[in-house]
């Protein structure tokens, strides 16, 4: 298609040299790069979530900003704060991480909802307001947060409201016997992950090579066909009777893009089912809510969307 298309996955290939095993993650996150949509990484600890996002950020030369969220964390370390200047007797921003290009959230399920909402404008406007000024964040903001799929004393499930703002909720598991053997093979050889400084790591593309991307990847043509099957698939989740909540409206538009950069990530100017279905887990698992009685017969979320995707017809 361009140029551009085989650089993102030269970014792939030189992400999973680091992170090994973890091709389907990498994948999904240029997906969501190409959106300019938020992502969760959900894990247990040591599974290289954290590394993943530092070496991305260095790969495509973005600023990016690490805050490690605790429960005595406030909005304004996060946000940033007026401070009055003697000197000049006037009050100048000290800006928080959030006014960065790639913004790593650790542990958000770690702090209270106060400033969990803090992120709220954010995401979904991309600005901040400051003593009732408005501030526009970076053209490529991106927030990727972590959080520990085992711990549950001391957090704070995020509420519905921002979970619907992440574009998707990624699953980061073990990898297989195979890459883990080649993971020791490559601490073996010297490859020091918590000394990223001393990786010989070349960035591969540019933050205005990116936002190029997102523009032709709104340029992917979506059949009516196809738009009227993610409808249906939208439209069901809200009359399944395993699940109290079902897809919003801005998810259903956060599906259309997301499935329009997986195609193009798959050099085709055109959308097909299979993006749409492949990439339903990662846009639904945190947005639906089973009933009560649903989860006491067993249920999954990840059962009740493949459900979902066997019960709508798929178009010719």
């Amino acid at each position: 298609m361009n140029d551009l298309t085989p650089a993102f996955h030269r970014l792939a290939h030189h992400l999973g040299k680091v992170v090994v095993g973890q091709s389907d993650l990498i994948r999904d996150l240029l997906v969501a790069l190409l959106s300019g949509g938020h992502v969760i990484l959900e894990g247990v600890p040591g599974t290289g979530k954290t590394l993943l996002v530092k070496v991305l950020a260095q790969l495509i030369q973005a600023d990016f900003r690490r805050v490690q969220l605790t429960p005595d964390i406030l909005p304004s370390d996060i946000l940033g704060v007026n401070i009055f200047d003697q000197a000049t007797r006037n009050f100048v921003l000290k800006a928080g991480p959030v006014f960065s290009e790639v913004l790593l959230a650790d542990e958000i399920n770690r702090t209270p909802p106060k400033t969990q909402s803090a992120l709220l404008e954010a995401m979904e406007e991309q600005q901040v307001t400051l003593d009732g000024e408005s501030l526009r964040l970076p053209d490529l903001f991106w927030v990727i947060a972590t959080q520990n799929s085992l711990e549950f004393e001391g957090t704070y499930p995020l509420p519905e409201a921002q979970l619907d703002r992440f574009l998707f909720k990624l699953i980061v598991g073990y990898p297989d016997s195979q890459a883990e053997r080649q993971m020791l093979l490559n601490a073996q050889a010297g490859l020091q992950t918590k000394r990223l400084d001393l990786v010989n790591i070349k960035p591969v593309l540019s933050v205005e090579q990116i936002l190029t991307a997102r523009q032709l990847v709104r340029k992917v043509q979506v059949a009516d066909s196809l738009l009227d099957y993610l409808l249906a698939l939208v439209q069901r989740s809200r009359t399944t009777t395993d699940l109290a909540l079902g897809a919003s409206p801005r998810s259903a538009v956060a599906w259309l893009q997301a499935s329009k950069a997986r195609a193009w990530l798959n050099e085709r100017d055109y959308v097909t089912p299979d993006d749409i279905k492949a990439i339903a887990p990662a846009i639904l698992r945190h947005r639906l809510i089973l009933r009560p009685e649903a989860q006491l017969d067993g249920l999954q979320i990840e059962g009740v969307i493949h459900s979902l995707l066997g019960q709508v017809p798929v178009p010719r």
